[in-house]
């Protein structure tokens, strides 16, 4: 199917461009690197000649990176990269840019949100940026052709990494793609904090329930979930910690977090948030031991966490409880809460803004100079999954640092030395 642009689909278009560029602009004012890049690219045009296609939670963090990048000469193609995380006036916004086009919008079916990316792809992308990695398997499933004349690709999130790794592993993925999730200015900071404080924020705000006294059970312990367990314990709550692989159990268990199975966790909990990554994270078995008025929320990236089908299976009636909470009523009368339909609730939940802008910030940072060297050095990376180049993501840490005020140190040649050498010994 042929898929139009979102000026061809939103009701009061200029209304809808102003919102969307107020949200950009308050946004930008509080994004100093950018601010510093977009100096640099304005003034060199990096991208000038090269075709961007990006899928990304098209909110107004995202715009700023889109339009730093058109700044700097790409022509931009975007569309989503979840069907509820689409703020339609951003995207209004950015396909008023003149190198811009926006096919985002939200509450998109499957159809419409596959044949999004299928028009971003029509563009004929020379480099992609991607958040989950949809348009990586698309291009290579239904458009090898265009494999030659891509340069290479950027991945957002944990779990486009872990697709892409599994994808390199068996020797199907034809082009290079830098890992920026797995940067520290990107890990560290957004997966963490990010995560952590979005995540919360936005159950808060959803269900209007508060987490002290409660047992908020976090399924998984990479950075995403010891964020989101580190915040709802600064908030008061008893937090359990649930997991699969035993090194990060122990870390949770030594950072003083009660560890056990789901199978136990779902007796006792009262908020479930799930940050693996993985699917049936919970299930029938465990939706049958929660207590009457227990919270569900996803803070992965894909709707399999939760099962949602042997839930809806168990439940005897469905409502709508609240914006953005469904409630299902199992036999023996318990209600079980699940929200932003099991998404992603920091983006997909109906007052969702997504991570603080001041994080985003840094993960674009990292994004916009490693699609910089992909341009420069594209040619030096062969097919596969990379580590961006450590110096790239220092640049970004200093940007930040400058922009806060902050003063470090730097090593004399005498302490590089020292370290550098395997010959001084104590």
């Amino acid at each position: 199917m042929s898929y139009p642009p979102i000026s061809e689909q939103v009701e009061d278009l200029d209304a809808a461009r102003a919102e969307g560029h107020r949200k950009i602009e308050w946004a930008r004012e509080h994004m100093p690197i950018l601010a510093a890049l977009r100096e640099e690219f304005e003034a060199d045009q990096p991208f000038a000649g090269q075709v961007i296609g990006m899928a990304m939670h098209v909110e107004a963090k995202t715009a700023a990176l889109t339009q730093l990048l058109a700044d700097g000469g790409a022509e931009v193609a975007i569309t989503g990269c979840n069907p509820l995380s689409t703020h339609d006036d951003v995207s209004a916004a950015l396909d008023e840019h003149p190198r811009i086009t926006s096919y985002a919008k939200r509450g998109v079916d499957d159809e419409e949100y596959y044949a999004a990316i299928e028009a971003v792809i029509a563009h004929e992308p020379t480099v992609t940026v991607d958040d989950g990695m949809d348009m990586v398997a698309a291009i290579h499933e239904d458009y090898p052709e265009l494999i030659d004349s891509i340069i290479g690709g950027c991945e957002e999130t944990t779990t486009g990494v872990h697709r892409l790794r599994a994808m390199d592993d068996d020797g199907a993925l034809r082009y290079p793609v830098f890992a920026v999730n797995d940067t520290p200015m990107k890990r560290l900071f957004d997966n963490v904090h990010g995560t952590g404080e979005s995540a919360l924020a936005n159950i808060a705000m959803t269900t209007n329930l508060s987490y002290a006294g409660k047992t908020v059970v976090v399924a998984g312990y990479g950075d995403c979930g010891r964020g989101v367990a580190k915040k709802a314990k600064g908030q008061n709550a008893h937090v359990i910690v649930t997991e699969v692989e035993p090194r990060r159990a122990l870390e949770a268990h030594m950072e003083g977090y009660e560890v056990t199975t789901m199978a136990d966790a779902a007796e006792r909990g009262d908020v479930f948030i799930t940050t693996t990554g993985n699917r049936d994270v919970i299930t029938a078995e465990h939706f049958e031991r929660m207590n009457d008025g227990v919270v569900l929320a996803n803070a992965g990236h894909f709707d399999v966490e939760v099962n949602l089908d042997e839930l809806s299976a168990l439940a005897v009636e469905e409502r709508e409880a609240r914006d953005g909470v469904r409630e299902y009523e199992l036999p023996n009368g318990n209600r079980i809460n699940v929200l932003a339909e099991g998404r992603l609730v920091n983006l997909a939940a109906p007052t969702a803004l997504g991570h603080p802008v001041e994080v985003m910030d840094q993960s674009f940072g990292v994004q916009a100079v490693a699609v910089r060297e992909l341009v420069e050095h594209g040619d030096q990376y062969e097919a596969g999954v990379h580590d961006l180049p450590d110096e790239l993501d220092r640049e970004v840490a200093e940007i930040k640092l400058a922009a806060e005020g902050v003063e470090f140190d730097t090593l004399s040649e005498e302490q590089r030395e020292y370290m550098g050498s395997w010959a001084h010994g104590t």
